[in-house]
């Protein structure tokens, strides 16, 4: 007869009370983080009859960030440390971020000074939020109209350039889980060339903590801010020197 261990038994007791725990604050968060969002609405209407003044938007915007990761660490214990805070540009640069969380898109209108963040139209359609990132302005692209969306997309980039915000781009494209390369979708070496910024590397390991489908998990989220990259460069050069200055930063970070 087969003797049972139990530690073995109070491991897995333990390991399951702590998920359930995790669990409940991962959607005690949640809960918390809606109603954050929601208590914003009221502004709407007062913004509109305002003229919806896009620095006051943008100041609003980034109060609903620091508010979000304040819940974030309050009720998940995800908290975040800088390194290499002494790159962030005081003036208008291109900054390019791995994705792989709804994290990096937030605290980023914490950790950059007056930000555009060239985002998918789908997040128009956020209530609440979307209207914010309208009238911020964000930077929107339509992936289905790929010609006008290069256009339209460059046109908004020097529009923010000229109120003197700097452009945030994820180049991967879409949210990708920890571990998986870093490949650079085609695009922003245009936007490099295109503009003539220093374009600053900016990586981080949120994947580990807020991984997708799953419950949030506490710890710290490294950001590591990596020496900008000088405008000028052959446009084939900076892609392959921006991807892999990324990749081995955030296998760095992770491994």
């Amino acid at each position: 007869m087969a003797h049972l261990n139990p530690r073995h038994g109070s491991a897995r007791h333990e390991n399951g009370r702590h998920f359930h725990i995790l669990t409940l604050r991962t959607w005690l968060f949640k809960a918390s983080w809606v109603l954050w969002t929601l208590s914003f609405a009221p502004l709407i209407p007062v913004l509109w009859l305002s003229g919806r003044p896009p620095r006051v938007v943008r100041r609003i915007t980034r109060l609903w960030a620091r508010g979000t990761l304040s819940l974030l660490a309050a009720w998940t214990g995800i908290i975040h440390r800088v390194h290499g805070d002494c790159h962030v540009p005081l003036r208008p640069a291109l900054i390019l971020g791995n994705h792989q969380s709804p994290w990096e898109t937030i605290a980023a209108l914490v950790l950059f000074p007056d930000l555009a963040i060239i985002a998918k139209q789908e997040l128009l359609k956020i209530p609440v939020l979307g209207w914010y990132l309208r009238y911020s302005p964000m930077v929107i692209i339509d992936r289905g109209d790929t010609t006008g969306s290069v256009r339209s997309m460059v046109a908004a980039c020097r529009d923010a350039l000229s109120d003197g915000r700097s452009l945030l781009i994820f180049p991967e494209g879409t949210r990708q889980p920890v571990g998986s390369p870093i490949i650079f979708k085609r695009g922003v070496e245009l936007l490099y060339r295109t503009l003539g910024l220093p374009a600053l590397v900016f990586a981080h390991d949120s994947g580990r903590f807020w991984p997708a489908g799953s419950v949030l998990r506490s710890g710290v989220i490294t950001v590591s801010l990596l020496p900008p990259i000088p405008p000028g460069l052959d446009a084939r050069e900076f892609f392959q020197q921006s991807q892999r200055m990324l990749a081995d930063e955030v296998a760095r970070l992770t491994g």
